[in-house]
């Protein structure tokens, strides 16, 4: 046999070897994740950890001193607080917050999350805590009032967000008409384009568009509305194994409804009562 024939051969061992672990090593990781739960484990090292966009107000978002504030971290903290255990906050890529939450990094994920059977497939969900919805948010000069305004136009959505996948999987309501889009990491970035008329619309979730609108000098340029998408429900996202974790966080969410303590934070965050009991 030729040397370079014996190399060839080697190397394809050596391949399909690092392949085999591979994805012997994904199996693994995600059977433990369906399987095992947490709960001791974040007792006796008192901490969860949880992964959120850090841009997404006002559910959790960085003021300019740098502090995190928002809805869900008020919340998180109060449900866990009833646990003595401390909450530690990760900022993560959105658009790989399922794999953060499988591979380990993160516990839970806890920030304007959407229950969708898509993720459940992948996650377990906390009870509905928050509703929302998908609205289109335009500058009033574009003169867009409808869906079908966007004909021709440029849309923005967030890369990994529910609104980019109703956007996906409903084509009839709005991306029959646009033109193109752009995918964005945060909605942030996404407002700097809207503002400067380099997308004509924003695909976004309501609670992230009215606060956003409510504390801008202009707010009376900007136009918002619903064009179809069904309501969401905003839980808690954690592994399938995190029984107990789902349990506990369960019996908190509705306390925390009960004793009115979700009633000022969604007040506090809101200026009204959006608070939900899903038990």
């Amino acid at each position: 046999m030729k040397k370079s024939m014996v190399r060839f051969t080697l190397l394809s061992v050596i391949i399909l070897l690092a392949t085999t672990v591979m994805l012997s090593g994904c199996t693994n990781v995600k059977k433990r994740a369906n399987t095992t739960d947490t709960w001791s484990t974040i007792k006796k090292r008192n901490k969860v950890i949880v992964g959120l966009d850090d841009s997404f107000v006002p559910m959790g978002f960085r003021e300019k001193n740098g502090k995190l504030v928002g809805y869900d971290i008020d919340l998180a903290r109060a449900v866990f607080k009833k646990y003595g255990i401390n909450v530690d906050f990760q900022t993560i890529d959105w658009s790989m917050k399922e794999t953060e939450l499988r591979n380990g990094t993160i516990d839970l994920i806890w920030n304007g999350y959407t229950k969708s059977p898509a993720r459940a497939r992948t996650v377990a969900f906390s009870n509905t805590y928050l509703k929302n919805e998908q609205i289109l948010v335009t500058k009033k000069n574009e003169g867009i009032k409808q869906a079908s305004n966007m004909n021709g136009k440029i849309l923005g959505l967030q890369s990994g967000s529910s609104g980019y996948q109703s956007y996906m999987d409903t084509p009839k309501l709005l991306r029959q008409y646009v033109k193109s889009s752009v995918q964005y990491d945060t909605f942030n970035n996404a407002f700097l384009d809207l503002n400067a008329g380099r997308i004509q619309g924003l695909l976004i979730d309501s609670v992230y568009a009215n606060y956003y609108i409510k504390h801008q000098v202009d707010a009376s340029t900007y136009r918002k509305f619903p064009i179809g998408f069904p309501k969401e429900d905003f839980a808690v996202g954690m592994r399938k194994g995190d029984k107990t974790l789902q349990r506990k966080i369960n019996n908190a969410l509705h306390e925390l409804y009960q004793d009115q303590t979700m009633k000022k934070i969604s007040e506090k965050w809101f200026g009204v009562d959006n608070s939900v009991d899903d038990k």
